[in-house]
């Protein structure tokens, strides 16, 4: 029935199939009628003054009733609902009788033969002038086909093992599924009708806040991974659609996944600080730094020193410590000053040393500490930081401990989970070996240079003739190289100063020059030859001895007749078999290359080579200066660049003494981390008509070797 009060179409007594004649009088309503029966709308009157329910065919219909088994009063209507939805119905109706106002509703109804269907109906309650109710018109729909698809996406959504929510235009949650229940820590009853915010109010502010608002306002899905805090204190894989008044929610939790993610990237950071430099130690000591806050609140890292004989405590020293609250950070650094020196035996430093294995306190941790301290400083500060939980972790390398990892956390933080413990113990694997091989490179590299300066012998000090000698290893590697110096006096007297270099960097190198030293400086020092002969000599010699490697050499020979020494001059002899040439700093701060005509032969290349020899004079007070090319030439800077920047180094240094002079010029040239040897000699010829300078130190010469002549000071 309609709301003017015209017959309903089931009111009258025809047949159900009756079809009542067109009214031409009435389109309006022709119209109407037509709608309701093309969209499959029954409609209902409802008398409240007599009880009596009037439904038209259609309605009958959907209900599964006629005329004849329909009971026209509302208790008929309820007969047919399902039990669970009629307090419900009921209550609605009665609802919107109170206040002569509208109702709505989607319920299930019975059939006879027990099926289910699902029917939709709006409807008005209707008053008289003074408001008292009068009737309830409306009309009802089925809605079986939207409910079983709805029932199908729920069976699906409460199957799948991501999360999922919707939430409507005004932020309440309009359906959580299962494992969205899990995931979040509440149930769907607790959560559904509930503001977003309310229930997760960090979410508000956060990426996931924003990413809603902004997907609501664009209409753009979205992807995106995020973290919210405690209680839940997980992060989420979340992919956000936007739907027709609200927007749909499938989440994932990613905390393991995540937690794998940053143990992989701490652990590639820890590998590339403890490879990144040769100083190992200062590498762990920086450790601390990279698991907090990762791992721990704070953090502090204990080296063992390499000779373990001695007293536990007098073996360890704390090299990094750090706190995730910058305000704490003088407090631990205090306590790293002091708590070595205080611990009493049995300290958990000492156990994990003796086991070898981590030593974890889940609870307690400061009162545990502070036993082991007597009252003092130490026990202070380890009250006032006040961890809860405490692991310490050993650095070993090859069965043994370089270091100790240890990891505080406060109570608010929790205890350790053991994937922390086991990723913690990854870092102090890696820290152990990296300490190992630094030790096993410092006990090598000592031994190399022993070897190596057992081959440099010291030179000789001729009156008035000062020799200063350096040799300065490469740093990448723990081997003997093949630069070498030396200096001798030949029987005549005359001083011979050579420099070289083998071909190679390693031990066959390292031995291989250790021969040709041997050959030249013994050539050299058994008569009276030349620079060039010299070579040529060595030439020959190592065709014989099938000495099989080359070398640059450059020889040099200081000699002065009567009549140079009366003239206060030295004259310079060199040959050179293709090494950097030698330089000269005159008295007057001028520096000169000693070159010859073109490069020659290395040494070792062709036995029967003819070497040249060139010559100069130098005033006394002059310098020569013999160098290897690492200090020229390396990887970022080519040899004639290398050259220049020796020339103008030499200029600045001119007048220095040749100590100073020496360490200046290395300090200047090298890098801090040379990748080459390198040897140096340096000459200085101090004048003939006074004393050997005090700085100079005393004189040495061979006791078969003739000495300049000794000078008498003038007297006043």
């Amino acid at each position: 029935m309609v709301a003017d009060g015209r017959r309903s179409l089931g009111g009258g007594n025809a047949p159900a199939d009756a079809v009542p004649p067109a009214q031409a009088s009435d389109p309006q309503g022709q119209l109407l009628d037509l709608a309701r029966a093309a969209a499959g709308i029954g409609t209902f009157d409802w008398d409240l003054a007599t009880g009596a329910l009037t439904w038209d065919d259609r309605l009958l219909e959907l209900f599964g009733l006629d005329e004849a088994t329909f009971v026209r009063t509302i208790e008929g209507f309820k007969a047919r609902l399902h039990p669970d939805d009629v307090d419900r119905v009921t209550g609605l109706l009665q609802q919107a009788i109170d206040t002569c106002g509208d109702y709505e509703a989607q319920y299930r109804i019975q059939h006879d033969d027990g099926s289910l269907r699902w029917i939709a109906a709006r409807g008005r309650a209707l008053c008289d002038v003074s408001g008292a109710p009068e009737r309830v018109l409306g009309a009802a729909w089925d809605v079986t086909a939207v409910h079983t698809e709805a029932a199908r996406s729920v069976r699906i959504l409460e199957t799948m093992s991501v999360g999922f929510y919707a939430i409507d235009a005004d932020w309440r949650f309009t359906y959580v599924n299962g494992p969205a229940e899990k995931l979040l820590g509440v149930t769907r009853h607790q959560a559904v009708g509930q503001v977003v915010w309310d229930l997760f109010p960090a979410a508000r502010d956060s990426a996931i806040g924003r990413t809603y608002r902004e997907t609501l306002t664009t209409g753009q899905p979205a992807t995106f991974d995020a973290h919210y805090p405690a209680p839940l204190n997980a992060w989420y894989e979340i992919r956000v659609w936007p739907e027709e008044n609200g927007l749909a929610v499938f989440f994932l939790d990613i905390t393991e996944r995540k937690s794998l993610q940053q143990r992989s990237e701490l652990l590639a950071e820890v590998t590339r600080e403890l490879t990144g430099t040769l100083d190992a130690e200062e590498a762990v000591a920086r450790l601390a730094d990279l698991v907090v806050p990762a791992l721990a609140d704070w953090c502090m890292v204990t080296l063992v020193a390499d000779d373990q004989q001695s007293k536990i405590r007098r073996s360890l020293r704390d090299v990094g410590f750090a706190h995730a609250d910058p305000r704490q950070g003088a407090l631990v650094a205090e306590y790293a000053d002091v708590r070595i020196p205080a611990l009493l035996d049995g300290s958990f430093l000492e156990r994990a040393m003796a086991t070898g294995r981590p030593v974890v306190v889940q609870d307690g941790a400061a009162r545990r500490i502070s036993d082991l301290f007597p009252a003092g400083r130490a026990r202070d500060i380890i009250e006032q930081l006040d961890p809860e939980t405490l692991a310490v972790l050993p650095l070993r390398g090859r069965g043994r401990t370089a270091g100790l990892l240890s990891l505080f956390r406060s109570a608010g933080r929790g205890g350790i989970p053991a994937h922390d413990v086991d990723t913690a113990a990854d870092i102090a694997a890696r820290a152990g070996l990296a300490l190992d091989n630094a030790r096993l490179y410092r006990e090598q590299r000592g031994l190399a240079e022993g070897l190596q300066r057992s081959l440099l012998t010291p030179p000789p000090e001729p009156d008035h003739v000062q020799i200063v000698v350096r040799y300065v290893p490469a740093s990448q590697a723990a081997q003997v190289g093949g630069d070498w110096y030396d200096a001798f006096l030949q029987p005549n007297g005359a001083t011979m100063l050579v420099i070289g270099d083998v071909v190679g960097h390693d031990t066959q190198a390292a031995a291989a020059m250790g021969q040709i030293r041997t050959i030249v400086r013994t050539l050299g020092a058994e008569a009276d030859h030349g620079p060039a002969d010299v070579l040529s000599r060595a030439d020959a010699v190592m065709a014989t001895l099938m000495v099989a490697t080359v070398a640059t050499v450059a020889v040099a020979r200081l000699e002065q007749t009567p009549d140079e020494e009366s003239r206060g001059v030295t004259r310079v002899r060199w040959s050179n078999a293709g090494h950097p040439p030698p330089f000269v700093i005159n008295p007057d701060g001028s520096v000169q290359p000693l070159i010859g005509l073109k490069p020659e032969l290395l040494l070792g290349v062709r036995p029967d080579t003819e070497r040249r020899e060139f010559e100069a004079v130098l005033d006394r007070g002059s310098v020569v200066v013999l160098y290897t090319d690492g200090l020229v030439e390396r990887r970022d800077q080519d040899l004639d660049t290398g050259l220049l920047r020796l020339q103008d180094a030499l200029e600045e240094l001119a007048g220095r003494g040749l100590d100073e002079l020496c360490d200046e010029l290395l300090a200047r040239m090298l890098p801090g981390n040379a990748d080459d040897d390198v040897a140096l000699v340096a000459v200085q010829l101090h004048p003939q008509n006074v004393l050997r300078p005090a700085a100079a130190g005393p004189n040495v010469v061979p006791p078969n070797v003739p000495d300049s002549r000794a000078i008498v000071p003038e007297q006043e």
